[in-house]
């Protein structure tokens, strides 16, 4: 793998991604040399990861960089570039790449029209904004997405990834919508999963849900993770028809809100269970025209 040149890097915008990400380039030997960023947590982030680095408006960032790494909103992405490239910012030879998991390189069209190498690079973590971040990145995963047949783009993704701690892995565009979906299906839905348990605990008068919870979905998740499908267990894994219909029972009656939840998930359960073989055929199908039976008021 090519180890790129040291490069002039400017980050746009100082956020908790875009500062730490800007620190990690710095730790990699490459000189940052302006960051944009307007709010004051941006402000106190960029003195703190980023000491010494003038805050500039983005365009400004942008002509002092070899490497513009942009890290603003989903949404905000494709107004950014378009309206550099108004300007006449973008430059053949510079490298532009991203850090959101939504978007592939197609957004990035504007600057790779004007000569730019593109790229996407996407942590596969979650930011504090801390010094900590530093040191997760050893473990984090970068879903790295350049132009198809590109080989001296994808090296160059991967090879900065690297510097900056993290282990790449290659996304196709196409994919790119997949992947990402994954990744907040699992990560988003399970913060909201964990808190629904918590409430309900609390509702059955468990005070310190959190602490109760804790080994029980640390060893679940790790053995998901280690044996997937066979990892599953509870009354849904093991056809206990009689168990799961007091669960919808007590649900309609003191949490109706987190009922479909279940039953949805649970439907996902037995789906898995019975493809893993580890529910029959017949407990299935019990189980499933239970889940199915009318929601309750």
């Amino acid at each position: 793998m090519t180890r790129p040149a040291r490069l002039a890097v400017g980050i746009v915008s100082a956020g908790r991604v875009g500062s730490v990400l800007g620190a990690a380039l710095a730790r990699a030997g490459h000189t940052v040399v302006a960051a944009s960023g307007i709010s004051a947590a941006s402000h106190e982030r960029a003195e703190r990861l980023l000491p010494g680095v003038p805050l500039l408006p983005p365009d400004e960032v942008v002509a002092a960089a070899d490497l513009v790494l942009l890290a603003v909103p989903d949404d905000a992405l494709a107004d950014l570039v378009t309206g550099l490239a108004a300007t006449g910012s973008w430059r053949p030879g510079q490298i532009v790449m991203h850090t959101s998991g939504a978007h592939g390189i197609d957004v990035l069209w504007p600057a790779a029209e004007a000569g730019a190498l593109v790229l996407a690079l996407h942590p596969v973590m979650t930011f504090t904004g801390g010094e900590e971040d530093l040191q997760r990145m050893a473990a984090c995963s970068v879903g790295v997405t350049a132009a198809t047949g590109d080989e001296i783009a994808w090296n160059v993704g991967e090879a900065l990834t690297v510097e900056m701690g993290g282990e790449a892995i290659r996304v196709p565009e196409e994919a790119r919508p997949l992947y990402h979906a994954a990744l907040a299906h699992g990560s988003n839905h399970l913060v909201t999963l964990v808190a629904d348990c918590v409430d309900l605990l609390a509702g059955a008068g468990v005070a310190a849900g959190e602490r109760v919870l804790g080994p029980l979905l640390s060893a679940a998740l790790d053995n998901a993770l280690r044996h997937g499908d066979r990892a599953l267990t509870g009354p849904v894994a093991r056809g206990d028809t009689g168990t799961v219909r007091k669960h919808l029972d007590v649900l309609a009656a003191e949490a109706p809100e987190v009922r479909p939840c279940y039953t949805t998930l649970a439907r996902r359960t037995a789906a898995r269970a019975t493809a893993a073989g580890l529910l029959s055929q017949d407990a299935a199908a019990d189980i499933t025209e239970l889940l199915e039976g009318p929601e309750k008021p």
